[in-house]
């Protein structure tokens, strides 16, 4: 049988909430609906990281950002972390990525360079699209179009946006390669709906008047949430009306780009092979007043968090259905490479959803999510802030390091208000969760994992060694064996030092 294609299509900050297939028809998304319609939309998909580059690090290279090396935005990839397109470009796929990549750790648009494994030719970046604008024009797509009204006096049209032009050379490539023979693999990832909300006229015309509805986050005093949290509120001193946002330039921009990704899909229906698999996501959405805070940074609220995910299958398999199960970004790589007939290595974080594809659910699947620090260049935005989560069914625990922790009942209380952290109902729940978090991070080998995640107020029983295991780096299926320290011989795995680490210390 012949590879199958992909097309992976993606959004920067756009969570579930702003999309009409996740229960917001208003917010005008008809080509992301339209997929969900013609594809298997996943209701519990997470980000791996409410953050721009991290995000997509763990998408990229199917490794969460801590071990990837971009723990946090501007700190680029590993020299010995394989991406995507490397992996399918050794597995005989021709790999165009087009768009926004945010992981060479130069700055937000990029160096104008194509990694290794992607087609130089349909590269673009944010720096290969800074090139093709004149200063004047620079200036005025970053600081020149806050209002619909200035976006009309400048007469703002498709083809001026990044997202447009983003569009034309993912449309190329699928005219003139797909039919090739050829299997492909092409990304397309948008920057829109982010800042500065870049969009013709007429999308956020008619958002002008429209309020957005906070919902019961608008109550949230934060007064039981962690204190980072309570600073970020002071920071960005959320004015709500009636419990509503108004923000016409970014829900403008939410179904402009809606209209960018419809012209690759019709492009996708009509010139890619019939095995193509078309994968739309984000990389993680907006607080939007949520709670009083605004953008993302370290939180695992569901506005931030939880992430639309639409795969359409060749020959409309499983056209229209819903899959309930906990998705991870770190579970889309792997499954690409298994939908290819490549290797997954087990260096991959996350799994192969093929029986998901099938129509299975698995209803005791996890996720886990992370936080460390905004960006390198910034003293603000909170600054060093480690958080690690586990959702598990209905319950999500949050492990905020230098603070309070929080946990939440998602099926009683879906918007998040009440923090049952210290609920003595709730203790057993809690502390499962507590062990298999650091179950996770132990096994992960996360970098940041360490006798701090056990101390915490609640929690009256501790397990951590000071002499633990010894945790050799997974097979990649590109670097040499591991070597043991001790022997100099190739390590056979995970080994115990000095001493038994499972004896517990109170």
């Amino acid at each position: 049988m012949p590879k199958p294609n992909f097309v992976f299509i993606m959004t920067d900050t756009q969570a579930t909430n702003v999309v009409g297939a996740y229960g917001h028809p208003e917010l005008d998304t008809p080509s992301i609906d339209g997929l969900a319609n013609t594809g298997i939309k996943f209701s519990r998909a997470y980000t791996t990281c409410p953050l721009c580059g991290p995000a997509r690090a763990a998408i990229f290279t199917g490794i969460y950002s801590h071990t990837a090396g971009t723990w946090t935005n501007n700190l680029a990839l590993g020299d010995n972390i394989q991406t995507m397109g490397q992996r399918f470009r050794d597995g005989g796929y021709h790999a165009a990525y087009v768009g926004k990549w945010h992981l060479d750790g130069h700055d937000y648009f990029g160096t104008g360079l194509c990694p290794d494994g992607w087609d130089d030719a349909y590269w673009y970046d944010g720096k290969r699209h800074l090139d093709g604008l004149s200063e004047e024009e620079i200036t005025l797509w970053r600081r020149g179009l806050s209002t619909p009204e200035s976006l009309r006096a400048h007469d703002i049209r498709p083809e001026f946006t990044w997202a447009h032009r983003t569009s034309d050379r993912a449309i190329d490539f699928l005219q003139t390669r797909a039919q090739s023979g050829e299997p492909f693999l092409l990304v397309v990832s948008y920057d829109e709906p982010h800042h500065p909300f870049t969009c013709p006229p007429a999308y956020a015309e008619k958002f002008v008047d429209y309020a957005y509805p906070v919902g019961p986050t608008a109550c949230d005093t934060l007064e039981d949430k962690p204190a980072h949290q309570q600073e970020w509120a002071r920071a960005d001193n959320v004015q709500l009306e009636d419990g509503c946002i108004r923000s016409p330039m970014y829900f403008g921009c939410n179904s402009f780009v809606d209209a960018e990704i419809g012209r690759v899909i019709d492009a996708a229906h009509q010139h890619a092979p019939e095995n193509t698999f078309i994968i739309f996501t984000s990389d993680h959405g907006d607080m939007l007043g949520a709670h009083g805070l605004t953008g993302k940074g370290p939180a695992m609220y569901e506005e931030i968090a939880h992430i639309p995910l639409i795969i359409e299958l060749p020959a409309g398999a499983g056209a229209g259905t819903v899959n309930s199960t906990l998705m991870s970004h770190a579970d889309l790589l792997p499954t690409m490479l298994d939908l290819a007939g490549l290797d997954v290595p087990p260096i991959m974080a996350g799994r192969s959803i093929v029986s998901l594809l099938r129509g299975e659910e698995d209803p005791e699947k996890e996720i886990v999510i992370e936080f460390n620090r905004y960006e390198i260049e910034q003293d603000s935005w909170g600054g060093f802030q480690p958080v690690r989560c586990i959702v598990s069914g209905r319950y999500k625990l949050v492990i905020n390091l230098l603070h309070s922790d929080e946990l939440y009942d998602l099926e009683t209380d879906p918007a998040e208000v009440t923090n049952l952290i210290d609920d003595p109902n709730c203790a057993d729940v809690r502390d499962e969760l507590h062990d298999r978090l650091l179950d996770w991070m132990y096994e992960k080998r996360d970098p940041f994992r360490g006798p701090e995640w056990e101390r915490r107020d609640w929690r009256g029983t501790r397990r951590f060694q000071w002499r633990g295991l010894f945790r050799p780096r997974p097979a990649d299926g590109y670097a040499p064996t591991v070597r043991d320290y001790d022997t100099g011989l190739p390590s056979k795995g995970v080994k115990v030092e000095h001493g038994d680490p499972q004896e517990e210390h109170k």
